[in-house]
């Protein structure tokens, strides 16, 4: 199974490079943050590659055109949008300025403290990626494995699992939360997480959609996206180099495997559940050559 993984992030990276990433100046910015998030990992190395982006978008992405078409109808006050983004900001920070206060991941400070936490891990991660679902990736590794909530097998397993169940990827969480070492895990372990990484997006939408028409109508909003857009595809590429190739990949069967998961993916279409199924099945099979 984390074969598996292995690839669905590459096509998810030969897919976003080739809509991303179309001219010499987006592929520079997606290989410098690239660069940036292999020799700084986690959650800071990821915001400051995003920030690089949007920068260096402004700069070499000026002759983007504004967006055009009708008004976005949106029943969405200004004063409920702000509501909601200094919630999200506040769910965000407040653990981090409260951290001395917070239990250990497994300091022994109960289920409801440790229910606290393991919000606060789940909520961060759903906060800080941006640009898809593979994204996410590296900073739940930061999150659940770093601490040692769950070792590295089962987490990139449950991942590459996740490629066969319907709807967003961010569903992977529910597995995480019931496979965490420390309480609360199982049912009411899932339900945190789920609800944690899911709600800082919920947030964003409703606080950014009563001003979304005034950013979309600016060329310089539309650059910094696009330099933005182009840093995304080179953190999913740091996350495919590592955890998931360096975790999975360990001699040249494990490779032979995963290219052939990658081409069914990508040449042959083939659904991902049923990709799932022939690379566990191939797993197997290595695992008696062994």
């Amino acid at each position: 199974l984390k074969l598996v993984a292995v690839a669905v992030v590459a096509q998810a990276v030969w897919g976003m490079a080739r809509a991303l990433t179309p001219d010499r100046p987006r592929a520079g910015i997606a290989v410098a943050a690239l660069m940036g998030v292999v020799f700084l990992p986690g959650a800071v190395g990821q915001v400051l590659a995003i920030a690089f982006g949007a920068a260096a978008g402004l700069l070499l992405c000026r002759d983007a055109p504004a967006a055009t078409g009708g008004r976005l109808a949106v029943p969405v006050s200004r004063r409920a949008g702000a509501v909601a983004l200094i919630l999200f900001a506040g769910l965000l920070v407040g653990p981090t300025l409260l951290a001395p206060a917070l239990p250990a991941p497994s300091g022994g400070a109960g289920p409801a403290g440790q229910g606290l936490a393991l919000f606060d891990a789940f909520y961060r991660a759903g906060a800080l990626v941006f640009g898809g679902g593979h994204v996410v990736l590296p900073l739940l590794q930061a999150e659940v494995v770093g601490p040692g909530w769950i070792d590295p097998a089962r987490f990139l397993a449950g991942y590459g699992a996740a490629q066969a169940v319907p709807g967003p990827l961010f569903t992977v969480a529910a597995y995480l939360g019931a496979a965490v070492g420390p309480v609360p895990n199982g049912l009411p372990g899932a339900a945190i997480a789920l609800v944690a990484i899911f709600l800082p997006g919920l947030l964003l939408v409703y606080g950014a959609l009563p001003y979304w028409d005034g950013l979309r109508a600016r060329p310089r909003a539309q650059a910094a996206m696009r330099g933005t857009n182009a840093a995304v595809v080179g953190i999913l590429g740091a996350a495919l180099y590592d955890p998931v190739w360096v975790s999975a990949v360990g001699d040249a069967r494990d490779f032979a495997l995963a290219v052939l998961a990658f081409v069914l993916l990508t040449a042959g279409r083939a659904p991902p559940w049923i990709v799932v199924l022939l690379t566990a099945a191939g797993g197997l099979v290595l695992a008696q050559l062994r």
